[in-house]
């Protein structure tokens, strides 16, 4: 009766004894785990086991009969598969009873396969957990708000996923990692929070690689396992990166109550949010620098603009110091007082040329640029500028190729540097001045350059260091941490200007505490850079009768151009704009030299100007000038042709050179 009782039981029934070995199988349990009739007997329990899962198998089985207890179906906190002798696998629940017998104390497993309920709730989690997906998406794009999105994120999932925990965590600048949103913190939290932070940590190296972490004793990844497709966290909690151009900007933290609660699928869900907030994070940080690069754009124009009116006004001013200088050339009051004028507008020059290199409008000279010379022969003239207290390296690679850039405005702007990195050093420290080739691939992610060659300059100091704050605005004009008086808060901004003007890219990293470095990256000359050959001074002296055409808008700026030339000896004829220049042109073939603005108003500009009399007068000397040269940007393909151009503010004895190098026509 016993036996048909036995058999007659839809559940599968196998009998244990303590050894762990079958003693009694029912014809279910044959079927379910494919053996023949009494092939199940004396097989040790484990054979029923996946392989991978025998060992632990054991040292439940050998709790349990230490302790027996009746189970009831279901009564675990673990998924449990079955091993049929062909091999495959299937979901099963299991009850456990102990009973006496004549042999001893027995063990009664009843044995379901769940493999149907089982694809029906899963099918019912991933029902729910695409819903999940579907609502943070919707509110990633309906929001107009993506800091509101991100606070409501981990809330979100631990409802849905029915965890104790999600927390978002993002590193921060200056180093270290920061809760940005969290649906409660666990007890865990400090010592994740620590290895999360240190970029040498196991943890970090793997999530570099974009592997997400199991939660073990010692922290993420230490006594965790790294979790692969289908694998379960051992402590119910997981870390997944959030990746911006494959390194990590942050991580997606969630702990459960239980071990083993993240399965394949629930993997799957934190992984994807993890995408969709890295990207609204990307996103942000892209708007947020579009944004400010429009600023910046905006403030290069209207810094133009000024430039522009500025030197009018200082050409005006210095001119009519100078004019005032020759009639009075005896009286020392006078002369002491137009002297201290003119350092007044060459003061107000300087300002306005580093205005112009902020907007990118100044006039620049390229040529191959023998870096690893300008940067010994600025060690000398820093090693006297600087004083004692700060100690100064130079290093260079070996067999660097030249620069392609101004070789004056490139040593201005490091100049700059060093000047703004002793400041940074008030009780003295180390500047080291370096300079290596780099070559930028075709495949490099997020460049901003072109690929190819490039030589990067780099000033480093060991001083106090800028706070992201700080960093983030270094670069705009006018802003500076120092004392009023101290700094017009140009200088970086020229560097920046020039940098970007000359084809390259302007790098910071700093850290408070602990120092900045500025790299500047300029494309590579195509020919090697020329020896610097003594030239002597331009001979300044009085014309010969030539006569010169000046063309200007501006009636005042005009009027001390034609003093000027005047006082040097030469005739001037004057006119306001470039159709009133042709009609003079033609009507007078005496003259000499067409002295013109580039800035004519409305019309042709000076380039068109000087292009069309050149096609009249082929062999018409030209001088140009300007307070704010935007030529370049201007210049058409009708109009290739290279003028020199003499800058605004300029003096008596520069207009007087200048003009004997075109007439002379001297390149």
């Amino acid at each position: 009766m016993f036996s048909s009782l036995f058999d007659s039981i839809p559940d599968a029934l196998v009998v244990v004894d303590r050894d762990g070995r079958i003693v009694a199988a029912n014809a279910r349990a044959e079927t379910l785990f494919g053996y023949p009739p009494d092939g199940l007997d004396g097989l040790p329990v484990e054979a029923l086991v996946p392989d991978d899962a025998r060992e632990r198998h054991r040292h439940h089985a050998a709790g349990y009969m230490a302790r027996p207890r009746i189970r009831p179906m279901g009564d675990t906190e673990q998924s449990l598969t079955g091993q049929r002798l062909d091999g495959s696998r299937f979901p099963v629940e299991i009850a456990l009873s102990p009973f006496d017998s004549e042999s001893g104390t027995r063990f009664l497993a009843s044995i379901r396969d769940v493999s149907e309920s089982r694809r029906v709730q899963q099918s019912l989690l991933r029902a729910r957990y695409d819903a999940l997906l579907a609502r943070v998406g919707q509110l990633a794009v309906e929001s107009s708000d993506s800091e509101s999105v991100i606070q409501a994120i981990p809330s979100l999932l631990a409802e849905q996923l029915q965890v104790q925990s999600v927390v978002l965590a993002m590193t921060r600048a200056g180093g270290g990692i920061e809760v940005r949103a969290a649906s409660g913190l666990p007890d865990e939290w400090e010592r994740i929070a620590s290895d999360l932070a240190e970029p040498h940590s196991q943890a970090w190296q793997a999530l570099s690689r974009g592997n997400p972490l199991a939660i073990g004793e010692a922290g993420p990844a230490l006594a965790g396992s790294l979790l692969m497709a289908g694998g379960s966290a051992e402590r119910g909690g997981v870390v997944v990166p959030l990746l911006d151009r494959e390194q990590p900007m942050g991580a997606l933290v969630a702990m459960a109550a239980i071990p083993h609660r993240f399965d394949h699928d629930t993997l799957h869900v934190l992984q994807s949010v993890a995408h969709l907030l890295a990207t609204l994070l990307q996103r942000r940080r892209s708007e947020e620098q579009l944004v400010h690069a429009q600023q910046l754009e905006a403030i290069g124009q209207l810094t133009g603009g000024i430039a522009h009116d500025f030197n009018n006004l200082l050409t005006v001013m210095s001119g009519s110091l100078q004019l005032l200088e020759l009639e009075y050339p005896a009286e020392t009051g006078a002369s002491e007082l137009i002297a201290s004028a003119l350092r007044s507008v060459a003061r107000g020059a300087e300002l306005t040329s580093k205005l112009l290199a902020f907007a990118r409008r100044q006039r620049l000279n390229p040529q191959a640029v023998d870096v690893v010379a300008m940067l010994v022969e600025l060690e000398r003239m820093l090693a006297r500028t600087l004083g004692e207290s700060v100690r100064i390296q130079v290093q260079c690679e070996p067999d660097l190729p030249a620069a392609w850039a101004d070789p004056v405005q490139l040593d201005t702007a490091l100049v700059n540097l060093a000047i703004n990195a002793r400041d940074a050093m008030p009780r003295g420290g180390e500047l080291t001045l370096s300079a290596q080739a780099r070559t930028l691939p075709d495949d490099e992610p997020g460049a901003e350059l072109p690929p190819g060659r490039y030589v990067l300059i780099a000033v480093a100091d060991t001083g106090h260091g800028m706070t992201p704050e700080t960093l983030a605005r270094a670069v705009e004009p006018f802003f500076t941490t120092k004392e009023s008086g101290r700094g017009s808060g140009l200088g970086l901004s020229m560097v920046y200007g020039f940098v970007r003007q000359s084809g390259g890219l302007l790098r910071f990293d700093s850290e408070l505490g602990y120092g900045t470095r500025v790299d500047l990256l300029l494309p590579v000359a195509r020919t090697a850079a020329a020896t610097a050959a003594n030239t002597s001074a331009a001979r300044i002296g009085n014309g010969a009768g030539e006569t010169i055409l000046v063309v200007e808008d501006e009636p005042a700026v005009r009027d001390i151009s034609a003093g000027f030339l005047r006082s040097l000896g030469y005739r001037v004829h004057t006119c306001a704009n470039a159709e009133q220049a042709l009609t003079q042109l033609a009507e007078h073939p005496d003259i000499d030299l067409l002295f013109s603005d580039v800035m004519l108003g409305s019309g042709m500009d000076g380039h068109e100007l000087a292009a069309v009399a050149r096609q009249q007068r082929p062999d018409l000397p030209v001088l140009l000038t300007s307070g704010y040269d935007d030529s370049q940007a201007r210049m058409r393909p009708a109009t290739p042709a290279r003028f020199e151009l003499l800058r605004k503010p300029f003096r008596r004895e520069q207009l007087a050179a200048a003009v004997q190098r075109r007439l002379r026509n001297e390149d």
